[in-house]
């Protein structure tokens, strides 16, 4: 047992722990063992009730507001368990700061985050608040309501059922983000000969999002589409499934944090696309739901409505699935990499991805149903010597097909 992002550890009671209550209370359900060393080691608490009632009480005095918790005991190991859910009167304060993990630390928020959990805490998104900018056009919004909706008639009427427009208020920020210009940064897309040759570029900034994820699509058809000629047809071919280049880049404008001046980048290699996102998952959402696709927050609820609306993007968070159906054929898979800044997805090309020797498949066919393997374990069940598993493993690796987790003695693969 090991302390993570959801467990920490106390070996006795003190006041320390009421900064992770703050941090769970805030971004995520988490539990305080008490009795367990800082390496895994169970020691129990010398008198458990009284500590019981020292806990509860720390948290009453010292966080503000007070959040929810629970607390158990087991009476033969003697340790205490602390629950903390994700509360929903944020920004939960330990002596007028708020904390969030960081692995398995606990670190104060900055300013940007705090005004963040302030929205949440208030039931509002900062793509709801009111515009600086009052000024805005909307040409390319109207011309895609009429092409995807039919609607030929657009006023204000159109923009308050659309949600970009109140009395009270005017324009708010996805109004703005909608607006043919407008103050945000935007999407920065670079096609690269290799890590240090870029190709081609454009940045798209202060511009609508419908105009960044059409630059971006023109892009992918100006150098991943192209037509080949088979037999006496002009065939259609894609270097990495359109559909699955078109989700991750919507879903990047969609569901990004605005609030940055970050660009949505767009990285376009020989071997593989990159659609990297500023912001990590929103507030409530795990890297599991995440990646099941069975859970959707919505980040920018106002500008996630009027993207589902033309059709954009997929509102109930289906967008990982529909890239992964999208390569449901292909050997090479889709990756997902999240930070707590960051969502990266990377699209492998597929015009070579059945280019698999002999070798390659037959080690690759060892990674069913999820397993993990050493490559002890490979070469016993391959009959391949060592060295030879080890290149072969280091070439699926480049194709994004396996995995490597840990390292030295540690190390194991894993089907990507």
């Amino acid at each position: 047992m090991k302390e993570s992002r959801r467990l920490e550890f106390k070996e006795q009671f003190s006041n320390t722990f009421l900064k992770t209550v703050s941090a769970y209370a805030n971004y995520g359900t988490g539990e305080v063992l008490f009795g367990v060393s800082d390496d895994g080691r169970t020691v129990g608490l010398e008198n458990p009730e009284r500590d019981r009632l020292r806990i509860e009480n720390a948290i009453n005095d010292g966080i503000s507001p007070r959040p929810y918790f629970e607390i158990t005991e087991n009476p033969r190991t003697k340790v205490v368990t602390l629950r903390v859910p994700e509360g929903d009167d944020k920004p939960y304060l330990y002596r007028s700061k708020a904390y969030k993990r960081s692995d398995t630390s606990t670190v104060e928020v900055d300013d940007l985050e705090l005004k963040r959990l302030v929205l949440e805490g208030s039931n509002l998104s900062f793509d709801g608040l009111r515009s600086r900018s009052q000024d805005l056009s909307f040409g390319m919004l109207e011309s895609a309501l009429e092409k995807e909706l039919g609607i030929s008639t657009f006023d204000d009427d159109t923009l308050r059922t659309l949600g970009l427009l109140t009395v009270k208020d005017g324009f708010n920020n996805a109004a703005a983000l909608l607006a043919d210009k407008n103050a945000f940064p935007g999407v920065d897309l670079a096609r690269f000969g290799d890590i240090n040759s870029i190709l081609d570029r454009e940045t798209h900034s202060g511009v609508s999002v419908l105009r960044q994820l059409e630059a971006a699509l023109e892009m992918f058809d100006r150098y991943y589409s192209y037509e080949r000629i088979e037999g006496f047809k002009r065939e259609r071919h894609e270097r990495v499934p359109r559909e699955a280049f078109r989700e991750a880049v919507a879903n990047a404008l969609a569901h990004r944090t605005w609030d940055v001046g970050a660009h949505v980048r767009v990285s376009l290699f020989h071997d593989r696309v990159e659609v990297a996102s500023p912001g990590g998952l929103p507030s409530g959402m795990t890297v599991d739901d995440y990646l099941s696709g069975n859970l959707s927050i919505l980040r920018n609820p106002v500008l996630g409505g009027v993207l589902f609306r033309l059709n954009v993007i997929e509102q109930f968070g289906t967008g990982v699935r529909r890239i992964r159906r999208s390569y449901a054929r292909i050997e090479a898979q889709p990756r997902f990499v999240v930070t707590d800044g960051s969502i990266t997805v990377i699209l492998p090309t597929v015009d070579g991805a059945f280019e698999l020797d002999d070798e390659e498949r037959q080690v690759l066919s060892l990674f069913v149903s999820g397993r993990v393997l050493s490559s002890g374990q490979i070469v016993e069940s391959s009959g391949f010597g060592k060295d030879k598993v080890l290149r072969v493993l280091r070439r699926l690796s480049g194709k994004n097909l396996v995995r490597v987790q840990g390292s030295g003695r540690a190390t194991r693969y894993i089907r990507a």
